[in-house]
């Protein structure tokens, strides 16, 4: 049998398995639904996607919501939507499934990377600012207006801290600026940023922080292309019509999953 056979077969495989476990979860759904003394309904979460055989559910994707108000970039969001939680959930799986097939070396993040990590959100992320999070009363006002708990709050900064480490390991090793690169950015970047008459810092001052912009920028786009050729690469399919990212048109027209 050839490779293409067997992966094809895998494939049908795997989509057998979960017809199957839909059928089954349809037909127990109603025994479920209300308990022998009280007629009230439980309410039960559902599998919206899978990614590698790895089932992500309606509940994972709430969470996920909750969450991104921890992210810098939330302050720039009108409103999460659960479309761009998923994806961001199938994005994490992959990458931490590739961690484990790797079996990339990586330590988990100390208690005291894990307490910087928690004083910097609430000193300088911008919804913390507004309801005042280096308080305890405002960190904990913050934390029950968005839903969360401190252990989840624990772990959301954990599985960041180890996913960044992975990334570092992986992708920063090899990079080199050169000294033309620095002069190019301070030359069209830095300086243009500098109103008239404001002096701006000579380049030997700022060069440490420069390279370390340069580095990080060929570090995203490395990992980047890795990400995309995960997501080429592996079986992802979103179970959710609703949750299906937004078609982009490609060489035939053809959409994105």
């Amino acid at each position: 049998m050839s490779t293409w056979s067997s992966i094809g077969l895998a494939k049908a495989s795997r989509r057998a398995s979960r017809a199957w476990l839909a059928v089954y979860l349809a037909a127990i759904a109603p025994a479920l639904a209300q308990t022998p003394n009280t007629a009230s309904p439980i309410v039960l979460d559902r599998v919206v996607a899978v990614v590698n055989n790895q089932a992500i559910l309606a509940s994972d994707v709430d969470d996920e919501m909750r969450l991104s108000v921890l992210e810098p970039r939330a302050a720039a969001r009108t409103a999460e939507s659960p479309r761009a939680a998923l994806q961001r959930l199938i994005s994490r799986t992959l990458i931490e499934q590739q961690i484990r097939d790797e079996e990339a070396q990586t330590t988990a993040p100390t208690e005291d990377e894990i307490t910087s990590r928690l004083a910097t959100i609430r000193r300088e992320l911008p919804a913390c600012i507004r309801q005042n999070c280096v308080t305890e009363a405002g960190w904990k006002a913050f934390m029950a207006a968005n839903h969360l708990t401190p252990q989840r709050v624990e772990t959301y900064i954990c599985n960041r801290l180890a996913i960044l480490r992975f990334i570092e390991m992986r992708f920063r090793q090899g990079i080199s600026i050169s000294r033309e690169e620095v002069k190019t950015y301070y030359q069209d970047t830095l300086l243009p940023q500098y109103a008239s008459g404001v002096k701006a810092p000579p380049l030997e001052q700022v060069e440490p922080r420069i390279e370390e912009i340069l580095l990080q920028q060929k570090v995203n786009v490395l990992f980047g292309d890795w990400l995309d050729n995960l997501r080429k690469q592996g079986d992802v399919e979103v179970l959710d019509p609703s949750l299906e990212p937004a078609a982009t048109p490609g060489p035939q027209g053809a959409g994105t999953r």
